[in-house]
């Protein structure tokens, strides 16, 4: 699987499984264990999901090394604040059975509790605990407001993109602050796949409207996590 270097010189894997409304259980653990099978190594996962603990067991099961995994978690917006992030993390690791996470991300940016959020997710950081940290649903004035405040500036801004919905100027802000989006509901849940226009694209090269939507995020330079649990769709999204 391809990677990019984020700012702080880790790599991260350019396409990930999203595990968002896929509940506890054995098809999760069962999705992980072929996702893994099939080459990914990217898992986001987040508190609010409720199916860490699947995602710990699909880890462990996959037989996979823990070093060539990444494993990205959100912090819920009501554990923002310094000591309810810091026992959110622990809550999270603990479901999981791991001992890091990679990245790291606070969910949604609630105003008066996401600066403070922002200084636990720096000492995780600082303790080794996350190897990276950032944030997701952030625009440009929350980015502003962080950037007085911090010591480290997030490597990722995880934010809703798709052909519908292209966020042109924080995508520009981000990339001149060093800061890789990465995009959740890229295939916009499905809701894109009887476009006309992506049908036709598709057709003409051989591919899926999921595929076609994937290269066109990873030619923006674009992390790309879309969520499927079924096998025969998880082995189609690798983009040629």
């Amino acid at each position: 699987m391809k990677t990019v270097k984020l700012a702080n010189g880790i790599h991260m894997p350019v396409l990930g499984l999203g595990v968002f409304k896929v509940e506890e259980g054995a098809e999760l653990v069962s999705a992980i264990k072929e996702a893994t099978r099939l080459g990914y190594r990217s898992i986001d996962t987040a508190a609010i999901y409720g199916n860490e603990t699947s995602v710990g067991q699909g880890i462990r099961e996959s037989g996979i090394p823990r070093e060539d995994l990444f494993i990205t978690s959100k912090v819920w917006n009501a554990d923002l604040g310094y000591e309810a992030t810091l026992a959110a993390f622990d809550e999270s690791l603990r479901k999981m059975e791991l001992d890091y996470l990679d990245l790291y991300l606070i969910h949604w940016p609630v105003e008066g509790k996401y600066t403070d959020a922002w200084r636990a997710l720096e000492k995780l950081h600082q303790d080794g605990l996350i190897r990276a940290i950032g944030v997701s649903n952030f625009q440009i004035h929350h980015l502003e407001t962080l950037k007085k405040t911090a010591t480290i500036m997030p490597v990722i801004n995880q934010i809703e993109l798709h052909p519908q919905l292209t966020q042109k100027d924080l995508i520009a802000y981000c990339t001149e602050n060093n800061i890789r989006v990465e995009a959740w509901s890229p295939l916009m849940q499905g809701g894109l796949f009887d476009n006309p226009t992506l049908q036709e694209i598709a057709t003409r090269h051989g591919k899926s409207v999921a595929q076609v939507i994937l290269r066109w995020d990873l030619q923006n330079d674009i992390i790309v996590i879309p969520k499927s649990t079924k096998p025969h769709r998880i082995e189609l999204l690798p983009v040629k």
